[in-house]
């Protein structure tokens, strides 16, 4: 029996000796600061990079693997990523179990006066002070407790039986410092905690909430995407345009969103927008009327930029802008033959694209003012506006898409006006802008009429026709050869290019055999130039022009038209479309928050400001006066100690020595055991 209870108490001292291990380590204050240090690093991350963006923008600007690898970090949502919760968790278990442990001491220490210290540890101290004094002990005991409380101490007597021992301490508050910083640290982790949106990360983690990832409306994402209002905390944005309503907002998570639904439905009455000379905007602010159920009269605001709108807890922060479905008149001029079609959309808007291309049109922004710097201006203030454009994308059947982008204005460059078409395959391309050269009354009806012609196989002949008949050629029958093969290579300059009509003349010259294939590539070239030139020159008449004495702008144009022309094979797009008109709308970005930590955090960081203005700013700080009988009086022995502040502690003690030694006046001797009577 002896050896079980003897096994029993020492299986109690290991668990013991464990759970004081794991304690010590909780509390330790090398865990607290790699904490702090780690959260401090992930608070910068999450400073510097950008968060809450869409994927894409995210796999655009660092590619592919390291959009991997900081995906898999949880870099793009720091504040809610797994493991930044988990350390914010773990720093308020490891602050509180300090806390636990060491909250006890710390009050001991502030109660606690320490009447039992022995006078050899008093003369141990570095500043110390001893009298003869002809009085009895409780008498100069009664006049040190006042001059120690009129210094600000708050002193406490003990009679000792060998004398009686005066101690006094001040400035306590110091410890309440620690207690407070560490509390503060605690109260902030919570705080940070609430707002990190744990309830929503938990139903995702858990599969209880499904991520939308598609741009669809409101009303067709599925319930399991949906979280009903609740007082939880959340940040998220939403735009509604000028007249519209919006009960929603939406919250980015993972891949894609999730909506949450709102308590209030908002109501943007209107929008206003100013721009400074640059074109970039200088305050945008938007008029609300805010809709709950609750409420007797809705609320009208005005939000601008950071002058949010607060209701019940939730904060509507003005954020950004955008289009809110703009109506726009387009002209869709084929560019493989064919007259021009009407056509009306809107932004963010999609329809099939006329006429038979399968494809569909996807109008997705926007701009009234495009400001661009002036070419070789000397300042970086000289800017103009080139007018309206609008970017849009053409996909096909297979789900593959160019996007493009449109002005609706023709652009001056190096003194020629020229329309305006960029594309470019992903949005982390630059565009490659197709340059249509505007006619003489600034549109694009000749650069089509040419284009046309180009595109007629009789209009091409009869063009071909006039170009040998110029050259000299008269034979009917070689005529129709070189006329058929003359829209041939034509046809290849608008599907492919100008080197594949190089490399088309090349493999006929070479068909043809012969002992100078490089006579008949440069017939061919000719023929291509002069049927191209007899083409224009019909546009020409058709305008009433002379093609015999054209203007200098005629001949410019020409040129430039062949240019564009030789670029649609990379436009790759079976329309171009104009824009004639619109009716603009604009919308409002709104980045709605609830924050129920927030103040909780503001509390924290009080607490924190005044813990640490109490640890740096208020000294503890320790005396004792020592008195016991002498030969005809008492000896006293002033000590005293500080932590921190020696030289402020120095002055003190030397404040608190002479009022002593006036309050002793005649009746003070000097020391008969040889100590002197100055401090050390």
């Amino acid at each position: 029996m002896a050896t079980a209870a003897a096994s029993t108490q020492s299986e109690r001292r290991r668990r013991k000796s464990t759970a004081s291990i794991l304690l010590t380590f909780l509390g330790s204050m090398n865990l607290a600061i790699t904490l702090l240090v780690a959260l401090a690093i992930a608070s910068v991350i999450g400073t510097v990079l950008q968060q809450g963006q869409p994927y894409q923008d995210y796999l655009l600007k660092f590619g592919p693997f390291w959009f991997e690898v900081y995906e898999f970090l949880g870099l793009y949502d720091v504040y809610s990523a797994p493991w930044f919760l988990f350390m914010l968790a773990f720093l308020v278990v490891s602050t509180s179990v300090c806390l636990v442990r060491h909250t006890p001491f710390v009050w001991k220490e502030m109660t606690r006066f320490r009447e039992h210290q022995q006078e050899r540890s008093l003369r141990a101290l570095g500043h110390r002070r001893e009298w003869l004094v002809d009085a009895d002990t409780e008498t100069v005991a009664a006049t040190a407790e006042t001059a120690l409380t009129r210094q600000g101490f708050r002193a406490r007597r003990k009679n000792k039986g060998d004398g009686i021992m005066v101690a006094a301490m001040s400035g306590r508050s110091n410890r309440v410092g620690y207690i407070l910083t560490h509390l503060a640290i605690v109260v902030i982790c919570i705080g940070g905690l609430i707002d990190g949106n744990l309830l929503v990360q938990w139903q995702h983690w858990t599969g209880q909430l499904t991520v939308e990832t598609r741009d669809i409306p409101v009303s067709q994402v599925d319930d399991s995407s949906k979280i009903p209002p609740r007082r939880t905390a959340f940040r998220g944005n939403v735009t509604i345009p000028e007249g519209g309503r919006a009960g929603v907002v939406f919250l980015r998570l993972g891949e894609g969103y999730v909506v949450q639904e709102l308590p209030f439905r908002l109501h943007v009455k209107d929008f206003r927008i100013e721009h400074y000379d640059t074109g970039e905007p200088r305050s945008f602010e938007s008029d609300v009327v805010l809709h709950a159920p609750e409420l007797d009269e809705p609320i009208e605001q005005t939000i601008r930029v950071n002058e949010p709108l607060v209701y019940d807890g939730h904060a509507i922060y003005q954020a950004n802008f955008g289009d809110g479905g703009s109506r726009l008149g387009l002209r869709a001029w084929p560019l493989d033959g064919g007259e021009p079609a009407e056509v009306e959309t809107h932004v963010n808007e999609e329809l099939a694209l006329p006429g038979d291309h399968g494809r569909r049109l996807e109008v997705t922004d926007f701009e009234v003012f495009n400001i661009h710097p002036v070419p070789e201006a000397t300042s970086r203030r000289e800017v103009r506006n080139v007018g309206p454009s609008f970017t849009y994308r053409l996909r096909r059947p297979t789900g593959e898409a160019l996007e493009y982008e449109n002005y609706m204005l023709p652009v001056d460059i190096d003194g020629d006006s020229y329309f305006l078409s960029g594309v470019r395959r992903s949005p982390g391309d630059e565009f490659r802008y197709l340059h249509i050269p505007a006619d003489p009354s600034g549109g694009l009806d000749r650069f089509m009429a040419l284009l046309q012609q180009l595109r007629d196989e009789d209009a091409v002949a009869a063009a071909a026709d006039r170009a040998m008949e110029d050259i000299g050629i008269t034979e009917s029958r070689v005529r129709q050869q070189v006329g058929r093969e003359a829209h041939g290579m034509i046809q290849t300059l608008l599907e492919s290019g100008f080197d594949a009509v190089m490399a088309e003349q090349q493999q006929r010259a070479e068909a043809r055999g012969g002992d100078a294939p490089e006579r008949l590539m440069d017939f061919y070239r000719l023929v291509v130039e002069r049927t191209l030139w007899e083409a224009y020159a019909q546009v020409l008449l058709d305008e009433d022009i002379d093609p015999a004495e054209p203007a200098e702008e005629d001949l410019v144009f020409y040129s430039d038209a062949i240019t564009a022309m030789t670029a649609l094979a990379d436009y790759q797009a079976p329309v171009f479309l104009e824009l004639t008109d619109f009716d603009h709308r604009q919308a409002t970005g709104l980045q709605i928050a609830r924050a129920p930590g927030q103040n909780i955090v503001y509390f924290g960081s009080l607490l924190l400001t005044v813990g640490i203005f109490l640890l740096f700013y208020v000294a503890h700080r320790r005396v004792w006066c020592w008195v016991r009988p002498a030969s005809g009086g008492a000896q006293v022995l002033l000590a005293g100690s500080s932590q921190r502040d020696p030289m402020g502690f120095a002055k003190a003690f030397g404040k608190l020595e002479g009022d002593l030694n006036q309050r002793f006046g005649d009746r003070r001797r000097d020391a008969s055991n040889g100590v002197s009577g100055d401090s050390t």
